[in-house]
């Protein structure tokens, strides 16, 4: 990198050269380096909240309008104030405690997770805000650095300009495709705090010696530290969630696989017949009063979590075929490390978006499809289309079934809307939940939590179902025909065009889990 040195002089008259003492890779670096952490930090945000926000439309929205917010004023006032200081006297100060905030930001954020929720989206958005505010002001400062006269005004700028877009995409190509599949969030933001402070170092001992250096790596290591201690709830951080496994204190052999905060599975390793869920036991009792008792089955899942259902068909209908699309390596690993799966049980999962994999699928080739990919805080959208259900509806035989799990809360809007969107592909649907959630409650005021819609083209014995969910003591109901139409009322089916899945989703209950 060269040197930045000579004289600290304002800028002579229009046209005539300065000394910036800047060179042209100097400036080119810090550029480059400044763009792309921004981009950084703004990615690994979107994973340090997702535990506690939900990787939304909204929760990205408000991400990428913290960040381009941060750009924005940090442009502006980087160039104003370059205008009126020293502008080499502001960029190591800058680099500086831009890296000491991105360093103590898992720290601070989970902290206040745990303690202070209410305020969580204050301090994300300032932890945020304030580094990319700052990096964002290195370019407008290099850039007046390096500007020698009018005549070179474009091609500086120009040439920076693109130098920072570069910059960007690398940091976003790095982080999505390298960075977050090896090393966990707080290790990225506290390599790329320590990187900062490094860059600052190195510029103010070219210029002046800061002394402000050593303090800004004491607080680096500061943060490191207390991104050990702070509440996270992690063992493992996977491409998309924070995932760990507990313990049932009341069952030796029972475990759960919490994702994002979120019980999301539970498994019992020595008997994958026991299902500790409601909405499992719902499944099992349509898949159970649809198919002949014992009969194997060719089952496709979309999502497979701690493959619960997976492991229970290939306990009760020896010699099914499961095949299983999980998007998350992670969660797969998890299942073969510490859920006890084994090659033998007849389950083959592959690490895969569920639409893709099922496009994958012959046409007729599987008697039953079970969907459970559907979140408490998210959902994946392209799962509950039109377009979706029609190619689900492919795979398919002409005797197979849909059952799948919904989670919704309030007024459930994203419940109605998908029994639509169903109702729009099959030729019977009927719906399973408690009664006040299906309409069939003293008050017919829903809570939200589980349901579980079931779709084919052949009929179901519901009698069978409700007599089989009795059994198991889930205290659940079926609706269909008349009073499910009426149930769903105005809701508009989901289009690859127009499914605002978000939107229609309420906020999340603590009394839910997956």
């Amino acid at each position: 990198m060269s040197p930045v040195t000579g004289s600290s002089s304002p800028p002579g008259a229009e046209g005539t050269p300065r000394n910036s003492g800047l060179g042209s890779r100097a400036a080119a670096v810090l550029v480059f380096g400044s763009s792309a952490a921004v981009l950084v930090v703004e990615i690994v945000a979107l994973r340090l909240l997702a535990p506690y926000l939900g990787l939304t439309l909204e929760t990205s929205t408000m991400v990428i309008g913290i960040a381009l917010t941060a750009i924005a004023v940090g442009s502006w006032l980087g160039g104003r104030i370059a205008d009126q200081v020293d502008p080499r006297r502001l960029i190591g100060p800058a680099l500086g405690v831009s890296g000491a905030v991105v360093a103590l930001t898992p720290a601070v954020l989970r902290t206040t997770a745990e303690w202070a929720p209410a305020v969580l989206l204050v301090i994300a958005s300032l932890t945020i805000l304030v580094p990319g505010a700052l990096l964002s002001a290195v370019t407008p400062i290099v850039t007046k650095l390096r500007l020698t006269s009018l005549a070179e005004t474009g091609t500086v700028v120009g040439r920076l300009s693109g130098v920072g877009t570069v910059g960007a995409i690398v940091g976003t190509v790095l982080t999505g495709f390298v960075l977050v599949s090896r090393l966990p969030v707080s290790g990225i933001l506290i390599g790329l705090g320590t990187l900062l402070v490094a860059g600052s170092a190195v510029v103010e001992w070219r210029t002046r010696g800061w002394s402000g250096t050593p303090a800004l790596t004491l607080v680096v290591i500061a943060g490191g530290l207390a991104a050990v201690v702070a509440p996270g709830g992690c063992d493992t951080e996977t491409k998309y969630h924070c995932a760990r496994v507990v313990a049932d204190p009341d069952r030796g052999s029972g475990r759960t696989l919490v994702l994002d905060g979120l019980r999301h599975s539970y498994v019992d390793l020595d008997d994958p017949t026991f299902l500790e869920f409601e909405y499992v036991r719902a499944i099992a009792s349509v898949v159970d009063s649809a198919f002949p008792e014992g009969e194997p089955l060719a089952a496709y899942h979309l999502g497979g979590g701690g493959l619960t259902f997976p492991r229970y068909l290939a306990a009760t209908r020896p010699g099914t075929r499961s095949l299983v699309s999980e998007i998350d390596s992670g969660v797969v690993r998890i299942n073969h490390d510490q859920l006890g799966l084994i090659p033998e049980a007849g389950i083959d999962v592959r690490a895969e978006d569920g639409r893709l994999g099922l496009r994958r699928l012959d046409a007729g080739s599987r008697d039953l499809v079970v969907g459970d990919a559907f979140g408490g805080v998210s959902v994946p959208w392209h799962l509950t289309t039109v377009e979706a259900m029609t190619d689900l509806r492919r795979v398919l035989d002409e005797d197979g079934l849909y059952v799948a799990n919904l989670i919704d809360h309030g007024e459930l809007a994203f419940a109605r809307a998908e029994v639509a969107t169903l109702g729009e592909t099959f030729e019977h649907v009927a719906l399973i939940g408690e009664p006040t959630d299906i309409g069939l409650g003293p008050t017919a005021t829903p809570e939200g939590g589980n349901l579980v819609v079931l779709a084919s083209n052949r009929p179901v014995d519901l009698r069978a179902v409700q007599e089989a969910l009795d059994a198991r003591q889930t205290g659940w109901k079926i609706t269909t025909g008349d009073d499910l139409t009426s149930w769903t009322g105005d809701a508009q089916p989901l289009t690859d065009d127009y499914a605002p899945v978000d939107q229609l989703l309420q906020p999340y209950s603590p009394r839910s889990g997956q």
